[in-house]
């Protein structure tokens, strides 16, 4: 169990939240929301030690073992896989190792045997003998091959490393996880076996993720940063998403209804002050007006962005027509095999599989980036297309333009600069932030800026790689309302699951000898292929 209580935390002379006061529970999932800078990420460091708070305590049950997903991904490059994943169990691994270099002495002592019995029996206790399985389940489970597990840490990919680096926190069955962000770059089966692992998990798990159908799934209780304050709300996102609207609505009656009072009462003041006769009645509403006050809607630290789409021109019949497109990777390793599809007017596709470096080389030959080693791909004279890339450092890095010289970079002449001042101010772009330099910009602020050039170009189809990536869960919902929205074709591929739950008609799996293509939501996909796999097997 965590106790919280009276906490309070300042942060760079600013204020993130104040006396909060939380109970954690085991066999709870707590869901840990709120905008960008409210102090999620901060809480978690307060909660394992690494940082110190301005005021107020945390209370953790005496032998207590907690465990954190880490981020920094070169941490652990001079270990191997296996090392890497026991380390989540620190007591374990130190025994391990102090095993080790008592076994490898040239002169064994009476009491170095002593020792050693002592360090194998905790090594028992601890399940160290199921220690290498434990840690191959758990990397298999999240889509890694098993022999990977003798493989040093500096020859894995990035993604590969967030996977082992979650088997880590994972490792050892821990009272508490806390975990920041653990599906970012996970693809779509790592993170169903992580809401399957979770859901099942009789400890304490602390949760910041901006994955909603990650958090409806998994979540007993949702922790909301917001107003500078923090609250604890039984149920899951969906639970509280639907409560936190309901309540605004309801306060927001309540102020108009006073609003309407105060000027019903205000009118009678004034008609009749100077009338000796509804002089009383005046002085009886003027003390009833006194008393009358609005409740204040706090104003939330969430911002929702406009984003939206409007396409310049109509589509005509023919979209798109790939016919058994082939690339390999720079080492000359297959990344698409004879994909072949083609595209109606109406269509928007999710592009999914295991492999992300084989769609985003699909998204760039979609894009015209790249050229495919062998087939062909024909675009309708009828469409103009907007790329979102999933890198996108080639529009940031180096360039000492403000943002909205930046963003005039592709505009028409019709569009002035205050038409770009407001358009930015629609991207949560307000005031001087106009003038930051684009290449200080933070992630999430570089993905809105791509946002807002591709909105100026008014096309109607979009090509998004990871659309998603860096943004907080209203940027996610924006962006989510949009595609749906949008009376065009779109080809996306993202890790959030509502998204392409909503937003897509199609589905296209990429596979390592072509494609799979079904005209179906993504659950009705999912449901599919898992029919279809139970049947092979």
């Amino acid at each position: 169990m965590i106790q919280v209580n009276n906490l309070t935390m300042q942060f760079g002379g600013q204020l993130l939240f104040k006396d909060a006061d939380l109970k954690f529970t085991g066999g709870n999932c707590y869901g840990i929301i709120g905008a960008n800078g409210a102090g999620k990420s901060t809480f978690l460091r307060i909660l394992c030690g690494e940082l110190e708070p301005t005021k107020g305590e945390i209370a953790i049950d005496k032998g207590t073992r907690m465990s954190v997903l880490r981020q920094d991904h070169f941490a652990f490059d001079s270990f191997t896989v296996l090392d890497t994943v026991i380390m989540g169990n620190k007591r374990l691994y130190d025994i391990m190792q102090e095993k080790d270099a008592l076994y490898a002495k040239e002169d064994f002592s009476d009491a170095d045997g002593e020792k050693a019995a002592e360090l194998e029996g905790e090594f028992a206790e601890l399940n160290g003998w199921e220690a290498e399985s434990d840690a191959s389940k758990l990397i298999q489970g999240l889509g890694l091959s098993e022999e990977l597990l003798n493989s040093q840490m500096s020859e894995l990919d990035g993604n590969q490393k967030v996977k082992v680096l979650l088997a880590q926190a994972l490792f050892g069955n821990p009272d508490i996880i806390l975990l920041d962000e653990p599906t970012n770059h996970l693809d779509v089966y790592a993170i169903r076996w992580l809401e399957d692992f979770l859901a099942d998990y009789f400890g304490t798990v602390l949760v910041v993720s901006h994955d909603r159908h990650f958090l409806n799934n998994v979540c007993t209780h949702i922790v909301d940063f917001d107003y500078g304050k923090v609250k604890m709300y039984v149920g899951n996102y969906e639970f509280w998403y639907d409560s936190s609207q309901l309540m605004q609505r309801l306060m927001k009656q309540q102020n108009r209804k006073a609003e309407e009072k105060i000027k019903e009462l205000q009118e009678f003041i004034s008609r009749f002050s100077a009338n000796k006769s509804k002089s009383r009645q005046a002085t009886s509403r003027r003390k009833l007006l006194d008393k009358l006050s609005m409740e204040e809607i706090p104003a939330s630290t969430r911002k929702y962005p406009y984003i939206g789409f409007t396409p310049d021109r109509e589509l005509g019949k023919d979209i798109l027509t790939l016919e058994n497109v082939c690339c390999k990777d720079e080492n000359g390793e297959p990344l698409l095999k004879n994909v072949s599809f083609s595209l109606g007017r109406t269509d928007k596709v999710a592009i999914i599989g295991k492999s992300e470096q084989a769609i985003t080389a699909l998204f760039k030959i979609l894009a015209e980036e790249t050229e495919p080693e062998s087939g062909t791909v024909k675009w309708g004279i009828s469409t103009s297309r907007s790329y979102f890339p999933k890198d996108n450092s080639e529009y940031f890095n180096g360039c000492d333009m403000s943002i909205v010289d930046w963003i005039r970079q592709y505009s028409t002449g019709e569009q002035t600069d205050a038409f770009l001042r407001g358009f930015l101010g629609k991207m949560l772009f307000s005031g001087d932030d106009i003038y930051k330099r684009v290449d200080v910009l933070s992630g999430g602020e570089k993905v809105r800026c791509m946002f807002s050039r591709m909105m100026l170009f008014g096309s109607n189809v979009l090509l998004l790689d990871q659309p998603t990536n860096h943004l907080d869960l209203e940027s996610i919902t924006a962006v989510n309302n949009a595609l749906t929205a949008f009376k065009g074709v779109v080809i996306f591929a993202t890790h959030d699951h509502e998204i392409m739950q909503t937003a897509a008609n199609r589905i296209i799996e990429i596979t390592e000898d072509g494609c799979i293509d079904k005209m179906c939501s993504y659950e009705e996909y999912l449901e599919w292929k898992k029919e279809r796999d139970q049947a092979d097997a």
